[in-house]
């Protein structure tokens, strides 16, 4: 990182955990004064899931996609609104595959099978038949809620809708298809990027989400090749409000002189055994995941 952009991740961070504890008990709040829960729940989610649609395909999505055709050995409908965003993640997962095949991971035979279990569609309706949906687009709330009301509208109505997002709240996306009644079958369900190299999923449980879809969209993310952890909902969920006090103070070590870059890295590093310091997972996550997760915790 420059000197700019260390000063302008300083600002971010600080700014955020600033008001961080404040966040956390504004958010409880906020959910224990509402009446979210749905008494009309009848429903039973559908288990038996043969067709899984992603929409977004960026990398998360893409990896999604891949460990969903590679290990659940699901029929995989990729979704993006820009068509040669598509094209890219098809060049992807070919790409991972042909490096499985050389790294003899999987056969020839098992990756025909695989890459012909995925596929595009040229609009939202195309996954009107999927057995279960997760979106994958950018941390962006508007845009969230937007794809799951009309997906609320195109799948059936025992169809778990999962979101892949890294902070938002799953309790705020399904309030806003809670008319619908389906606001029981809206998850969270958070991959690590890169996602077929990253073991694990934080399944994440929003105020309305029935017991059937949490055990449903477990049992899934298993069969695609994941442990999973189950946590409740709340800003920044486990994973990203344990890591960026992390990553803030790794900052603030430096903007006070403390240590080089290097040495923080190094201390971090070696003394805990991680693979990178924090202020090398900071350049990795600054460009795409920071700048949307700060207004999220604010």
């Amino acid at each position: 990182m420059t000197g700019v952009v260390w000063k302008d991740t300083f600002k971010v961070w600080y700014r955020a955990f600033q008001q961080y504890n404040l966040s956390v008990r504004l958010f409880k709040r906020m959910l224990s004064s509402k009446d979210t829960k749905n008494t009309s729940h009848s429903v039973v989610p559908r288990s038996n899931i043969q067709t899984i649609g992603v929409v977004g395909c960026g990398q998360m999505g893409s990896g999604i996609a891949l460990v969903a055709a590679q290990y659940a050995e699901a029929k995989v409908l990729l979704y993006d609104s820009n068509p040669q965003v598509s094209a890219k993640a098809l060049e992807y997962i070919n790409s991972q595959v042909e490096k499985a095949v050389q790294k003899n991971q999987v056969n020839k035979e098992q990756s025909a099978s695989i890459l012909q279990r995925i596929g595009p569609v040229g609009n939202l309706e195309g996954l009107k038949d999927c057995d279960f949906v997760i979106e994958a687009v950018s941390e962006n709330l508007s845009l969230k809620t937007n794809i799951f009301q009309k997906l609320a509208q195109i799948t059936a109505a025992d169809v778990i809708l999962a979101s892949n997002t890294s902070s938002i709240s799953i309790t705020k996306i399904a309030s806003t298809i809670q008319e619908s009644g389906r606001d029981d079958k809206v998850v969270g369900m958070h991959f690590f990027n890169p996602v077929p190299v990253m073991d694990i999923v934080e399944l994440v449980v929003g105020l309305s989400t029935s017991a059937a879809t949490v055990q449903i969209t477990q049992s899934l993310a298993q069969k695609m090749n994941k442990k999973v952890s189950v946590v409740q909902d709340s800003p920044g969920f486990i994973s990203n409000r344990v890591l960026m006090p992390y990553i803030n103070e790794a900052i603030c070590a430096l903007q006070e002189g403390l240590a080089s870059k290097e040495d923080i890295d190094q201390i971090m590093k070696l003394g805990t055994r991680v693979p990178m310091g924090p202020l090398t997972l900071a350049d990795f996550i600054a460009n795409w995941e920071m700048t949307n997760i700060d207004p999220v915790l604010c």
